[in-house]
């Protein structure tokens, strides 16, 4: 039985364990995403999550203390320049374990890790629904209370005398129309000024 074992030694010898943890590490923070079995992924997550919370210090002593872990040079610089900066505002959870099933030869409880800001389409999804937050009263209710609370600008007739005193002058309105259309002379002969030169000639 397990009682009160907190490690789980994967079947593996102390350095040879270390050694794996290390190397899955690695493979993380450049690919930013691996398949394992869920009992090494939940290993690894305690292993690498606290060498990333101390990447966000960028010194010299930070780094030394990740490549004692590490032990890759490219795997260092990746997390100090790349990831570190894109997790700052993030305290902690900083991976994400997807089950995907049963391995066929041994059935083994198999999972993908991530990391979690590298994965864009959970990232889109999230943000899709942050912005479809329920609120208490719709936008539709608000509307129609602005409506509702807005001054009339035009006064709508109460009485069959003002309906009729309205029709007419939009009645009248109309019959002055035509009239002022009549009254614009319609230019239709060209004007004398351009015959002028050629009567000037004739005449000499």
């Amino acid at each position: 039985m397990r009682h009160s074992k907190v490690i789980n030694h994967l079947g593996r010898t102390s350095s040879h364990r270390k050694a794996m943890l290390a190397n899955m590490a690695t493979s993380l923070i450049v690919n930013k995403k691996i398949t394992t079995t869920t009992a090494k992924a939940k290993a690894l997550r305690t292993y690498v999550e606290p060498l990333i919370t101390k990447s966000k210090d960028d010194s010299t002593h930070s780094r030394r203390v990740v490549f004692s872990y590490l032990q890759d040079k490219k795997a260092v610089a990746e997390l100090f320049r790349e990831i570190s900066p894109k997790i700052g505002e993030r305290p902690g959870g900083y991976t994400r374990i997807l089950k995907t099933g049963n391995r066929m030869g041994d059935n083994a409880d198999m999972c993908i890790i991530e990391l979690v800001d590298y994965n864009e389409g959970m990232l889109g999804s999230e943000a899709a629904k942050a912005k479809a937050t329920r609120r208490r009263r719709s936008s539709k209710k608000k509307a129609e209370a602005a409506v509702a609370e807005a001054p009339k600008t035009q006064k709508e007739p109460e009485t069959v005398a003002e309906v009729v005193d309205a029709v007419a002058e939009v009645v009248a309105e109309v019959e002055e129309t035509p009239a002022e259309i009549e009254e614009t002379p319609e230019v239709t002969e060209e004007p004398e000024i351009a015959e002028e030169p050629a009567a000037a000639e004739e005449e000499k």
